[in-house]
C-alpha cells in the first residue's frame, strides 16, 4: 500500500510502499480517508514525545476517518505500531472506532477531534470548569487554542482572556481581554497581573516557557494574606519552552493547582467518550476549525508547513 513513512527520526516523511496490515484478534482494518497533521504527531515522528518508542520505519499519524470492511465510517485512532493513520490502510482494535453521522466531513472531523479533545478534555475534565468562572487560555492563536476560548464560551465561561501573539486572530473570537504576547517581559507581567486582580480561575496552557513564568511571577505578585484566590493551571502544550523555573516562593505565595492534560493524565476512555459530543457540536457550528486539506502524496512538501490558524489534513 502508499503511505507516508518514518525512515529516520526528525525528518519528513516519505510516500511510498509499505507493507499492508493484516488484522490480528480483535482488530480490523480501516481504509483511511483523512488523517490530521497534529503537533503530536509531528512530536512523536521527531522521537520528542513521551509516547514514541521512536523505532522506524513506521507510518506517523495518531488518528483518522476512514470507512471499516462493512462500510461504516468512524473516526479511529491509535493504530497497531508501526501502523499510523496516514497510510491507505491501518489497523485498529474495535474499541477505538467512534461512527460519523454524515453531518460532518471526513476532513472536519480528521481536524477538530485531536484539538478540539485537547481544547475539551483540558477545560472540563482537568480543569473543571464551572459556569460563572473567568479561564485564561496560553497560546489562543493556534488551532487548539482557539477551539478552547469556543470550549470556554459553550460552557459558561464568564471571562475570557486569550493570550498570544496574533492580537487580531484573538480579537476576532469571542473574548473579553486580550494579552499580547512579544512585549517586553515587564509589560506582559503587568497584563497577567490587572487579570490576577480580577481573579482567574482556569488557565489553559498551550505555551509553557517564559510567558507561564511571567503569568506565575504576576499571580505571586499579587498576592494578599487576608484571601486566596485558587487557581488551576492546565499544562497542553509547550510551544514557547519545555521547562519553566518555579521558585519554591512562588508556590507559597498563591494558591495554585497545576495539572496536565495529555495521554496517561487522561484515559483514553474519557478521551473516546468525549469524543461523539465535540462531533455533535462541531456539526452544529458551535465549534468551528480551518481546515487545508492535502493530497497524502504531498506529505513530505507539506510537513513542514508553518500552521496559521488552520489544521493540515492529508486526504487519501
Amino acid at each position: 500500500m502508499k503511505a507516508a513513512v518514518m525512515n529516520a527520526l526528525g525528518q519528513s516523511p516519505k510516500y511510498q510502499e509499505f507493507p499492508g496490515p493484516v488484522a490480528g484478534e480483535n482488530e480490523t482494518i480501516v481504509n483511511v480517508k483523512a488523517a490530521g497533521l497534529h503537533p503530536v504527531v509531528k512530536a512523536r515522528a521527531s522521537g520528542a514525545h513521551y509516547s514514541s518508542d521512536a523505532v522506524v520505519p513506521f507510518v506517523p499519524g495518531v488518528d483518522g476517518v476512514g470507512t471499516l470492511e462493512d462500510g461504516s465510517r468512524v473516526y479511529f485512532g491509535v493504530a497497531r505500531a508501526p501502523f499510523g493513520s496516514m497510510a491507505e490502510r491501518t489497523v485498529i482494535r474495535p474499541s477505538m472506532c467512534v461512527p460519523l453521522s454524515d453531518g460532518i466531513g471526513d476532513a472536519q472531523a480528521a481536524a477538530i477531534a485531536n484539538p478540539g479533545m485537547s481544547a475539551w478534555i483540558s477545560m472540563k475534565v482537568r480543569g473543571g470548569l464551572v459556569a460563572g468562572e473567568t479561564v485564561l487560555v496560553m497560546g489562543a492563536t493556534g488551532v487548539a487554542g482557539q477551539l478552547a476560548l469556543q470550549v470556554a464560551r459553550y460552557l459558561g465561561a464568564g471571562r475570557v482572556v486569550g493570550v498570544g501573539r496574533n492580537v487580531d486572530a484573538i480579537a476576532a473570537a469571542e473574548v473579553d481581554a486580550v494579552i499580547a504576547l512579544g512585549q517586553p517581559d515587564d509589560a506582559v507581567r503587568d497584563k497577567f497581573a490587572e487579570e490576577a486582580a480580577r481573579g482567574i480561575d482556569v488557565v489553559i496552557d498551550y505555551l509553557w516557557g517564559r510567558p507561564t513564568e511571567l503569568l506565575l511571577e504576576a499571580l505571586a505578585k499579587g498576592f494578599k494574606a487576608t484571601s486566596t484566590h485558587r487557581t488551576r493551571l492546565v499544562e497542553v502544550g509547550e510551544s514557547a519552552g519545555k521547562t519553566i523555573q518555579l521558585p519554591g516562593s512562588t508556590l507559597r505565595a498563591i494558591d495554585l493547582t497545576l495539572l496536565g492534560s495529555g495521554f496517561g493524565s487522561a484515559s483514553l476512555d474519557v478521551i473516546l467518550a468525549a469524543i461523539p459530543g465535540l462531533f455533535s457540536l462541531a456539526a452544529a457550528g458551535t465549534l468551528k476549525i480551518d481546515v487545508e486539506q492535502v493530497p497524502l502524496g504531498d506529505v513530505e512538501g507539506a510537513w513542514n508547513h508553518v500552521e496559521k490558524g488552520r489544521r493540515i489534513v492529508f486526504t487519501v
